[in-house]
C-alpha cells in the first residue's frame, strides 16, 4: 500500500502540473514532425526507412530524455538521468547497420539513411531535454545536408547508379537492352527485389557513366517502366 500510495502521489503531482504536460506535448509534436520530415524525404528515395521509421526512431529517443527529465524532477533520483539517452547513442547503430549494403562494383548504398536516423535519434533527445533551439537549428542544416547538398554530390560523382523498376519481371532482359540503346554503353547491372513490394515488379540497378551525358528521365518513357530514380 505505501507503494501504491507514493506512486498515485507522483501521478497526481505529474497531472497537476499543466505546464508540465504543454512541455510534453510539445516535444512529442516536435519530434513526430521533425521525424516525419526527415522520413518522407528518405521515402522519396524509395528508402525502408521512411517516414514511419524517422517518426519512430525521434520519438522513442524523446521519450527517453523526458524519462530522465520526470525521473530527476518528480521522483527525486539523484543518479545520472542521462543514462538512459546515452544507450540510444549506441543503440541507434544496430538500425543503421541493416540499411547499408554493398551492389555490385562495391557501390555502398544506404550510408546517408543510416546516418540520417541515427542525426534523428539526436534530435529527438534533444527535443525530450527542452533543448528546442539546438534541435532545430540542427534540424534545418541536416535538411539541407540531406537535399542541397545530394545534388552537389551528384554533380561531382563520376557515375550514376540509376534505380530501375519494371512491372513485369519476364522483360528484365528486353528493359536492360533497351537502357543500353539508349546510353550506347554496356552499363553493369544487378537484379534486386523492387522497393515497391510488389510481386511481379523487379528492379534493375545499372550504373552509368557521367561522361556519357545519359538523361534519366528517358527511361521513364520505356515500356513497363514504372519508376526511376537515382540512387544515393
Amino acid at each position: 500500500m505505501i507503494i501504491w500510495d507514493y506512486l498515485v502521489e507522483i501521478f497526481a503531482k505529474a497531472t497537476s502540473d499543466w505546464k508540465f504536460i504543454f512541455e510534453i506535448a510539445l516535444r512529442v509534436v516536435l519530434a513526430v514532425i521533425i521525424g516525419g520530415v526527415f522520413g518522407s524525404e528518405r521515402a522519396r528515395h524509395g528508402r525502408a526507412a521512411g517516414m514511419r521509421t524517422h517518426i519512430l526512431v525521434c520519438l522513442g529517443a524523446a521519450l527517453t530524455s523526458m524519462t530522465g527529465v520526470f525521473l530527476a524532477d518528480y521522483m527525486n533520483y539523484t543518479g545520472d538521468v542521462t543514462r538512459i539517452s546515452a544507450q540510444v547513442v549506441s543503440g541507434i547503430g544496430f538500425l543503421g547497420v541493416g540499411m547499408i549494403i554493398i551492389k555490385n562494383n562495391n557501390v555502398v548504398s544506404g550510408l546517408t539513411t543510416a546516418a540520417g536516423i541515427w542525426a534523428t535519434s539526436i534530435v529527438g533527445i534533444a527535443l525530450g531535454c527542452g533543448f528546442y533551439s539546438g534541435a532545430i537549428i540542427a534540424s534545418v542544416f541536416m535538411f539541407i545536408a540531406m537535399v542541397l547538398l545530394s545534388k552537389f554530390e551528384k554533380y561531382k560523382r563520376k557515375n550514376e547508379v540509376v534505380y530501375i523498376e519494371i512491372d513485369d519481371m519476364y522483360k528484365t532482359n528486353k528493359v536492360i537492352n533497351q537502357v543500353r540503346e539508349l546510353v550506347n554503353h554496356e552499363c553493369p547491372y544487378k537484379i534486386l527485389p523492387a522497393k515497391s513490394g510488389y510481386s511481379k515488379h523487379i528492379a534493375i540497378v545499372m550504373i552509368i557513366e557521367k561522361q556519357l551525358k545519359f538523361d534519366i528521365s528517358k527511361v521513364l518513357e520505356l515500356e513497363n517502366v514504372v519508376f526511376i530514380d537515382d540512387e544515393e
